[in-house]
């Protein structure tokens, strides 16, 4: 559950929030505005020390109610000369409610619209990363929830700027040890300043002891001095574990214009690359991800494996994007989604179910169906089934279109690349004819199954051929007919769990129906077989059965229609993501199977955050189970 706040009566606008917990106040009695300017913002030389930058990392040991980050987002906001990336990430081991945030703000009017966006955003905090995203993407808060020590235990990035903010030490001494600050500083840079408000001698002596170098001043009142300093240790310091490949951004070829590459080309041209999206079809989109609509949930496990956190991931990533650039109820629609457990009821998480546990940040996710909601797909009472109010449906060509418009894209349909070629730092991209397509300083291929033999082709001594499985699906659509579908047949929400049903998907020809698909290994025909459209009507009939009768008429006549495209999957049945082995600079992103929708994308952050150096979306352990040597050799996911 989210963290109890008492609000304490002491004359100022909504109370004084009180940790019952930690027996002490969450800001001065004085409002802390002022102390979350002076003592941590101006404390670290900000806004004048990020200036010209081309992005910053500010690392923060308590997130409390968020007033460092709210401060920080106004002046980054109202700086003309703020980076063109500001990363802001923030540890925090007992969340409170997205209510508690917003009341804080009130104190401070000119916060309102911020805390507002961040309100917004501030759902599901289960243990470990959270990515919040805002600005268009160019302010990105990393939300590290569980203890300190573990969240930092192996960084992958540099911070700037540090703020050592928490309860009081004598309340919250783990806070303040010399195991976190060794953690803190994994993370630093020589030169990185840090500030706090305490001048206790312990946390003084602690500091000193893990390389840096802090001196008193003067404070904000009531406190009477302050602490800044920077990170100077007297030793020489080990090479950095954290080795990003270029810290410039410059051109990049992206091979493939669906889900993965588009997305890939975004985050990239958000940070300054100028990137070329390269695709053997005629048009984007029209392979795998040319899907009429997707269903997208997150996957469950009793475990919580690492498939079912990354998956959560991956839909906060997904629905950020939807909702920053496509029309709603038009391009994509957050109805929520329910499975109906046809084989056998899913377990949630024990942990998940505890009432003084994790059951309300879970409850944000996935929660047992309600009765009303089994009614709304003609399902009896008791049917094994789940809600994911996470979920929803959305049109992958949309998403594509409006990923390939981002500035410093470019996308070059009928451009098949069949060799390339080494030049100095760069990679020439040649067409059948030998002629120049592209020539860029990084290439990443993005273009599904045909991933494989692009970096093959790729000729680097070395390198291992990808390891990524075709797998060809059909899903069947066709338009809803009002008239000869009976009440309450069809949901107005999507339905999985024995393949799907996208219902009421506005599209061209009206309002449609999605459903399926097939799933067939080793197949790399789009031909559309009958024999497939009867498969999905035999798998919605035991999906949906009122909704199979209501259908029945337009798969027996053969109005329903097909569709069909081939994914691509890897033995971990997890996402195939990293830098290949023995070609420099040539990256992939594949190897999504029938999750494209919920790992494009995360993927694409992760990579982009790999190049530069930046914090992860996601735990190290989570990024590193992605990489291509890893899903050549590792188990397959529970899917």
């Amino acid at each position: 559950m989210a963290e109890r706040i008492e609000w304490l009566e002491d004359g100022t606008a909504g109370g004084s929030p009180y940790s019952p917990r930690f027996g002490d106040r969450y800001r001065s009695e004085l409002g802390g505005l002022e102390q979350a300017r002076e003592v941590f913002l101006k404390g670290c030389g900000l806004p004048q020390a990020w200036a010209g930058q081309p992005q910053w990392c500010v690392l923060e040991t308590g997130f409390g109610l968020g007033l460092n980050f709210l401060v920080t987002w106004q002046a980054w906001k109202a700086d003309p000369l703020r980076p063109r990336l500001l990363h802001f990430v923030s540890l925090e081991a007992y969340p409170a409610s997205a209510d508690d945030v917003l009341r804080s703000a009130r104190t401070h009017p000119e916060l309102i619209p911020f805390a507002e966006q961040l309100k917004r955003q501030l759902c599901g905090l289960l243990p470990g990363f959270h990515r919040l995203v805002f600005e268009g993407g160019q302010l990105l808060l990393t939300l590290c929830i569980g203890d300190a020590k573990a969240m930092l235990r192996e960084p992958s990035f540099e911070a700037d700027s540090v703020y050592l903010d928490g309860f009081s030490p004598q309340r919250n001494p783990d806070i303040w040890d010399v195991h976190t600050f060794k953690a803190v500083a994994r993370c630093c840079r020589r030169g990185t300043r840090v500030a706090t408000w305490t001048v206790a001698r312990s946390v003084r002596d602690a500091l000193a002891q893990c390389g840096f170098v802090v001196h008193k001043v003067p404070g904000t009142p009531p406190k009477r001095d302050n602490l800044q300093g920077e990170y100077q240790p007297a030793w020489e310091l080990k090479k950095s574990r954290i080795a990003p490949e270029r810290k410039a951004p410059a051109r990049c070829i992206v091979v493939g214009a669906g889900l993965a590459g588009a997305a890939v080309a975004a985050s990239l041209a958000r940070r300054g690359w100028q990137v070329t999206v390269l695709d053997a079809a005629g048009t984007p989109a029209a392979g795998a991800s040319g899907l009429p609509a997707g269903v997208l949930a997150p996957h469950v496990s009793p475990d919580d494996s690492l498939l079912s956190r990354l998956s959560r991931s991956g839909i906060r990533a997904m629905l950020q994007q939807a909702d920053a650039l496509l029309q709603m109820n038009i391009d994509w629609s957050p109805t929520g989604v329910l499975e109906h457990c046809v084989e056998h009821a899913r377990q949630l998480p024990a942990a998940w179910q505890e009432p003084d546990g994790l059951a309300t940040a879970a409850s944000d996710w996935t929660r047992p169906a309600t009765p009303a909601q089994l009614a709304a797909c003609s399902l009896p009472p008791g049917t094994p089934a789940l809600w994911h109010v996470q979920g929803g449906w959305i049109k992958p060509a949309r998403l594509v279109r409006a990923w390939l418009a981002s500035p410093g894209v470019s996308w070059r349909g009928n451009a098949a690349v069949s060799q390339w070629v080494r030049h100095g730092a760069a990679w020439q991209a040649l067409d059948a004819a030998g002629h120049e397509l592209a020539c860029a300083e990084l290439v990443v291929l993005a273009a599904g199954y045909g991933s494989r033999a692009l970096s093959e082709i790729a000729g680097q001594p070395g390198g291992r051929p990808l390891a990524l499985q075709a797998i060809r699906g059909q899903a069947s659509w066709g338009l809803h007919a009002p008239d000869a579908e009976p009440a309450q047949a069809m949901p107005a929400f999507p339905v999985n769990g024995h393949g799907s049903l996208a219902p009421r998907v506005p599209l061209e020809p009206g309002l449609a129906w999605v459903t399926g698909s097939t799933f067939e290994r080793d197949n790399t025909s789009t031909t559309l077989r009958p024999e497939d459209e009867q498969h999905n009507f035999g798998k919605l009939k035991t999906l949906l059965p009122a909704a199979a009768q209501a259908l029945a008429a337009q798969f027996e006549s053969g109005q329903a229609q097909g569709w069909a495209g081939v994914r691509c999957a890897t033995p971990s049945r997890l996402p195939s993501l990293g830098r290949l082995e023995g070609r420099p600079d040539m990256w992939v992103c594949s190897g999504m199977g029938s999750r494209g929708l919920t790992f494009a994308a995360l993927c694409a952050e992760l990579l982009a955050a790999r190049l530069h150096g930046e914090p992860l979306p996601v735990e190290q352990r989570q990024a590193d189970a992605l990489l291509p040597q890893y899903a050549a050799h590792a188990p397959a996911a529970v899917d």
